[in-house]
């Protein structure tokens, strides 16, 4: 939330809002020309090729109203060379002194800035984005779908030098000619903006203006010409690496893979990036190496569903947007998920008394290759091929070692296509992906051997692009063994040995499986109020989890939203959203589950503070997945209210409270939660955040097991009480743009005390009570020293048992990164992580105990030098 309320609040121009059908403004044009003797980037505007062209100016405000003169004047010149485009910024400022100069990383934008975009392929849609602080940091992303798209991961070689002075302060910019994408077929004539961002203020002015209100963003730019005499450049860059690391563990003396507590690594890989033709481009990777790239957060994961982690690594990174096939609005599910390359092996090896193994933490990706692009005529282009190891453990006996396959050789493969109709209003796409195994050991069975899905998608724009269409449809099928199928069909995503589901069959014959989905949208876009209509349903048969995500199958769901925004200021506020939702979600057994309704609005004042608040209430739900392959189960519904406040963002101090509270009827379930977001600056160049977060679940049905007894199934659940306590700590030190330090820390603690044991025994009963029995005292014992539970229900001599499902988790993840970009695209990083771990099987919440004893645990440190060098243009 906050990096979004960044965006928001420093600038609409980032993510315009699609409103008010508005293009009355006259395109603007601004006329470059060629120099011989290009200006030195210096942040100096005394260079005599400035003075080849004129100034270009007379900005007007576009946030917060978008029909004022701007409050200070801003002048700008681009002028040309054979290689390059440099633009030079003047942004006079009456009271110099309160111009906000602040170092930060690349793509984390701060203080005053400007930004300058050039449409090259002039085709009214896409647009390469370049912004640059006072400070001289630098921002980048390429807009696509006239605004509605951004790509922050896109990360171009160019330069850029800032200076204040007693006008105000200056920039200047060079961007080579490979970094875009054009064709001489423009006619010399680019999509053109500049805008300008006041910090102090939150201002933003626009040399090409637009309304807040427009249904679009990039096909109301102005226009660049000159450009008749430039040609097409190709990118060509390859960039060799090598790294050196250690490791250090606790040694264990028994542990032959442990016993003097440390590793060595040296490694090496090779990074490329070439213009198969102006419009395309090829990224390829030959042994990567992410070791520079942050650790994925704590968790405690009690359901039966998969963790979605958010993609760090950068070859996946960029341009990731191209590969994006949403299956439904605000969710993770999406036909491809490039975590699943390099994943932790599947299988762990089935030890004997007094062996020992050492099994790999990731599958290594021998090599992965992307072309990805976009013609002038609206075909946007990506191929995605990678190849991981096949992966072995090595086990050793009383010396004698052997070797166990953990995960095959493995293809992946990803191709994603559209094509723009009629100046982008008509959207054609579609979508392939495959995962073949190689495999020939038979206890890697339970994989799928090969696995593909494919969808095609349409969008179309009506009324000037205030109204749009969308409709898509997808497929899957896997294969493999009838172990893997019988896997698969059992598994979270699809549980088809459910009793009571007549529409659905478990076949332990069946060596395939496919399964189909799909969605239609549509959306109302302008004018203060929208509103928005959705259908997704995805069949029981859908499998995606080789290449792509996807929690659960068999769901049909319906969304229907209203928002209404108020751009401008009024009272104390600066604007304001209200927005209303209501759903319904239903199986394809024709059972409804459930249905709900969500009311919210967001709000910043004129002291640019931001508070929202976020009210759900819910009817009871039908859940399908509760009984974790059991019958359908009726659980009651429940009513949610959160909310957040947060500072501004200006101000040195920035506070952000957020809070949540969520309550089940019937007494079933209770949670609340607490977050605060800190962050100082205490000088422009560091920056030192804290988030602590602590949240508390209590609810009387909390799945443990599942035990045969006397011909039936007994589902066994208890009610828990969980507490979490998390805080990250990050500190960055921005020594230069190019050279910066950064720490991230994070100790959590989470437990789980469970209580009052029961088992289901009429999952629909009217009644919550009597969907369950609770053991007596005289059913249930503990042994302690075995850390378990034995049932005798009766008086026969029946009994089964279940462990303890009590839980302390402890865990520390800390890293330290120092990053040095020597020369442009070449970089240095030192990397220095430490992670402790703890599990003790008591569930009791002991903040100091818990804190002091996360230290006692033996750490595992690891340091890592990577030295890259970029050679290319």
């Amino acid at each position: 939330m906050k990096r979004l309320l960044l965006l928001v609040a420093i600038s609409g121009f980032f993510i315009p809002s699609f409103s008010r059908q508005d293009s009355a403004y006259p395109k603007k044009i601004y006329t470059t020309a060629e120099v011989e003797v290009p200006p030195v980037i210096d942040g100096v505007l005394n260079d005599e090729s400035w003075e080849k062209v004129p100034w270009g100016g007379n900005f007007q405000m576009y946030d917060p109203y978008d029909d004022r003169p701007a409050s200070q004047d801003t002048k700008f010149k681009v002028v040309i060379d054979h290689e390059n485009i440099y633009v030079a910024f003047r942004a006079f400022d009456t009271a110099p002194d309160s111009i906000v100069r602040r170092l930060t990383r690349r793509d984390d934008m701060d203080g005053d800035f400007v930004a300058f975009q050039f449409d090259s392929y002039h085709d009214l849609q896409t647009a390469f984005t370049f912004v640059a602080s006072a400070a001289g940091s630098k921002m980048d992303f390429y807009m696509t779908n006239d605004g509605q798209g951004e790509d922050l991961t896109w990360n171009p070689i160019w330069w850029v030098e800032a200076r204040i002075d007693d006008q105000g302060w200056t920039m200047e910019a060079k961007i080579p000619f490979s970094q875009l994408r054009f064709d001489r077929s423009s006619g010399g004539v680019w999509g053109f903006q500049m805008a300008r961002i006041i910090f102090r203020n939150n201002e933003t002015s626009l040399w090409q203006p637009m309304s807040k209100e427009s249904p679009g963003f990039v096909h109301l730019m102005g226009e660049l010409h000159g450009l008749e005499n430039i040609d097409p450049k190709k990118q060509a860059e390859i960039t060799p690496y090598g790294i050196a690391g250690s490791r250090w563990f606790e040694e264990d003396p028994e542990n032959p893979f442990m016993a003097d507590g440390k590793e060595r690594t040296i490694n090496g890989g090779l990074d490329a990036k070439i213009g198969l033709t102006n419009n395309f481009t090829l990224d390829m990777t030959v042994n990567p190496d992410f070791g520079q790239v942050e650790a994925d957060p704590s968790q405690v994961n009690l359901t039966a569903y998969e963790t979605f982690f958010e993609e760090q690594r950068p070859f996946f990174i960029e341009g990731k947007n191209i590969f994006d096939y949403d299956l439904a609005v605000h969710s993770m599910n999406n036909l491809f998920y490039s975590r699943r390359i390099g994943r932790r092996p599947h299988h762990y090896p089935d030890l004997g008394n007094g062996e020992y193994a050492s099994v790999p933490q990731f599958t290594s990706i021998l090599g992965a290759a992307k072309i990805t692009g976009k013609t002038k005529d609206g075909l946007s282009v990506g191929i995605m091929e990678s190849v991981t190891s096949g992966e072995k453990a090595e086990i050793d006996h009383n010396g004698d070692r052997r070797f166990e396959t953990v995960e095959p050789l493995t293809n992946y493969f990803a191709s994603r296509v559209s094509k723009e109709f009629q100046k982008g209003n008509t959207i054609v796409g579609g979508m392939v992906t495959s995962t073949n195994r190689f495999n020939d050991e038979e206890h890697l069975d339970y994989l799928h051997s090969s696995a593909i899905s494919g969808g095609i998608d349409f969008q179309q724009y009506f009324a000037d692009r205030s109204y749009v269409l969308s409709l898509s449809t997808y497929m899957s099928q896997v294969r493999g063994s009838e172990e893997a199928l019988i896997r698969t069909q059992r598994s979270p995503v699809h549980f088809f040995q459910r009793p009571d589901a007549d529409y659905v069959t478990l076949d332990s014959s069946r060596t395939s499986l496919a399964g189909y989905g799909g969605s239609l949208q549509f959306t109302k876009q302008s004018g203060r109020l929208n509103f928005g209509t959705f259908l997704y349903f995805n069949s029981p048969g859908l499998e995606l989890n080789d290449i792509g995500f996807l929690n659960a199958s068999d769901e049909i769901l319906e969304i229907f939203y209203l928002n209404y925004r108020f751009n401008e200021p009024f009272s104390i506020f600066r604007s304001m959203s209200l927005n209303m939702s209501q759903y319904s979600a239903w199986d394809f057994g024709g059972r409804h589950q459930l249905i709900g309704l969500n009311l919210n609005g967001f709000a910043q004042f004129m002291n640019l503070w931001n508070a929202g608040i976020f009210g759900k209430a819910g009817s009871d739900i039908t859940s399908n997945s509760i009984l974790r392959g059991g019958p359908a189960m009726r659980l009651p519904g429940d009513y949610s209210l959160n909310g957040f406040i947060s500072s501004s963002s200006r101000k040195k101090l920035i506070a952000e409270m957020e809070a949540n509270y969520s309550r089940g009827r019937e007494d079933s379930r209770t949670s609340y939660g607490v977050e605060l977001d800190l962050t100082y600056k205490p000088i422009s160049n560091l920056s030192i955040s804290l988030y602590p977060n602590f949240s508390y679940r209590k609810s009387q049905l909390q799945y443990v097991t599942q035990q045969h007894f006397e011909n039936e199934e007994r589902y066994i659940f208890g009610s828990i009480d969980q507490k979490t306590l998390s805080m990250s700590l990050r500190l960055d030190l921005i020594i230069t743009p190019e050279l910066t330090v950064q720490f991230w820390g994070q100790p959590f603690i989470a437990s789980g005390d469970y209580s009052d044991f029961k088992y289901i025994t009429d999952p629909i009963a009217e009644n919550f009570t009597d969907r369950f029995h609770s053991y007596t005292s005289d059913e249930i014992e503990y042994f302690e020293d075995d850390q378990l539970y034995r049932i005798n229900e009766s008086a026969s001599l029946l009994v089964y048992e279940f462990g303890n499902p009590d839980f302390n988790v402890k865990e520390f993840l800390s890293n330290l990164v120092f990053r040095w970009e020597y020369r442009p695209g070449s970089f240095i990083y030192l990397v220095w992580s430490q992670t402790r771990s703890g599990y003790n099987p008591y569930g009791e919440f002991r903040f100091g105990d818990d804190f002091t004893d996360m230290w006692d645990i033996h750490p595992t440190n690891a340091i890592m030098l990577k030295v890259s060098y970029r050679i290319g243009r």
